[in-house]
């Protein structure tokens, strides 16, 4: 009984902001008439005219001569007030009847979509099969765990594209053209996901184009949401959202963390233009040659340095895979000012707060004098073959011979008094 009110109650009240001079002259003493609204076991009887109905069909055409009998009753009167509580409660029967509560399943398998039940009563939630609210205060609706598609129980059977979550799972990758366009005439006029008829003229659905795949929908399936398009950002590292279509949407929501973009390889050239590229690429070289310090040292692994990376688990991976979160990171300054922090406290345990790790430094394998080095100081350089560290103004690169390193000679009256790796067989002959 109580669920039955709180629906009524629910319906009376939206009727009541659609159209409220239905419910002017209503009075709230309790000794003048007070409306029912339905709190009584019979809702269908009526002295005027049959309401009875016990399936869908009869609900149906109850309903509708509900409405004409509203439109044919004097307005403001009681007997137009009746009927549309009446027609309220027709509504309801009707609604039980085709969205079922008792039986509905919590967990539903669908096309490799996972849907749960859900139990949130919020009203602000929007079928993505059928376009419609979803009344969650009387209806039954599901929310897919894997892409958060959502959609009514009464929807499901209908739903034909699989789950984007295995899409990503088994293809992470981003389309890398620009807004690839095919045509209308490639598509047969028709719905790139649902195969409605559409056109440009929106006859008799409109055309939508997706600005990720190129490709046109129909309003049902292209609600003109916007997002960020991979593809410009990195041809044009430009983050204006353009419109797409909703499971290019759900795709692109769910590989926005994936470090799949390899920039170096996709567009080299991006790193010359943009500074903070540069800036944030010798943060994660820094980051990657600090990481074996943490790994040998009881006091980083207690604390969990590395942990401060959790949210990009890459970055202590690799230095050139690139999120598309990171790319807008990078272009708001974010990702500059958290890294250069994570990169400081890195920097301070290492070199100051541990002496495990002080005593793993390095001395100049050229000079052999100076401070302590360590492989991430910006005054320093490290041998890719052999990993001497060596100060930078000496050279750049470590002369191995055979990609080998060879001993260190310090050569007597070289000017400046500096050292040089040189081969032992070429200070002999000297």
């Amino acid at each position: 009984m109580k669920k039955r009110t709180r629906k009524t109650l629910f319906f009376a009240a939206l009727l009541l902001e659609a159209r409220p001079e239905l419910f002017s002259g209503i009075r709230t003493h309790s000794s003048d008439r007070t409306m029912d609204l339905g709190l009584a076991e019979d809702h269908f009887s009526r002295p005027m005219g049959s309401f009875v109905a016990s399936d869908i069909e009869q609900l149906k055409l109850a309903i509708e001569e509900c409405k004409k009998l509203i439109l044919e009753l004097p307005e403001h009167s009681e007997r137009q007030k009746d009927t549309v509580v009446k027609l309220i409660h027709l509504r309801l029967k009707l609604q039980e009847l085709k969205d079922p509560e008792e039986d509905e399943p919590n967990l539903r398998i669908l096309l490799e979509h996972r849907f749960s039940k859900e139990k949130s009563k919020s009203v602000k939630q929007t079928c993505d099969k059928c376009s419609t609210i979803i009344w969650g205060l009387i209806q039954t609706w599901y929310t897919c765990t894997g892409c958060y598609y959502r959609c009514h129980s009464k929807c499901m059977n209908l739903i034909t594209k699989p789950c984007v979550r295995s899409k990503v799972s088994h293809q992470s990758e981003y389309e890398l053209s620009i807004c690839p366009e095919i045509g209308l005439d490639r598509q047969d006029y028709r719905c790139a996901e649902c195969r409605t008829p559409i056109s440009l003229r929106g006859v008799p659905s409109e055309a939508r184009q997706c600005d990720y795949t190129g490709q046109y929908y129909c309003s049902t399936c292209h609600w003109n949401d916007t997002a960020i398009i991979p593809a410009r950002v990195i041809h044009n590292w430009e983050f204006e959202p353009r419109k797409v279509c909703r499971s290019s949407l759900r795709y692109l929501a769910l590989m926005m963390s994936r470090p799949v973009l390899k920039l170096k390889e996709i567009n080299p050239l991006l790193f010359n233009f943009v500074e903070e590229l540069v800036e944030i690429r010798k943060l994660r070289q820094d980051i990657l040659l600090m990481k074996p310090y943490f790994i040998t040292c009881k006091e980083a692994m207690e604390a969990r340095l590395l942990l401060q990376l959790q949210d990009r688990q890459h970055f202590v991976e690799n230095d050139d895979m690139y999120s598309l979160q990171d790319l807008i990171d990078i272009s708001s300054g974010r990702l500059s000012c958290s890294l250069t922090e994570i990169h400081t406290t890195f920097a301070k345990h290492i070199k100051l707060d541990c002496e495990r790790c002080q005593a793993k430094g390095f001395v100049c394998e050229l000079c052999k004098e100076g401070d302590i080095l360590f492989p991430f100081d910006s005054h320093t350089s490290v041998c890719h073959d052999c990993s001497a560290v060596f100060h930078r103004l000496f050279q750049t690169t470590c002369p191995c011979t055979h990609n080998r390193c060879v001993n260190v000679t310090r050569l007597p009256g070289w000017p400046g008094g500096s050292c040089l790796r040189v081969p032992s067989w070429h200070v002999r002959k000297l």
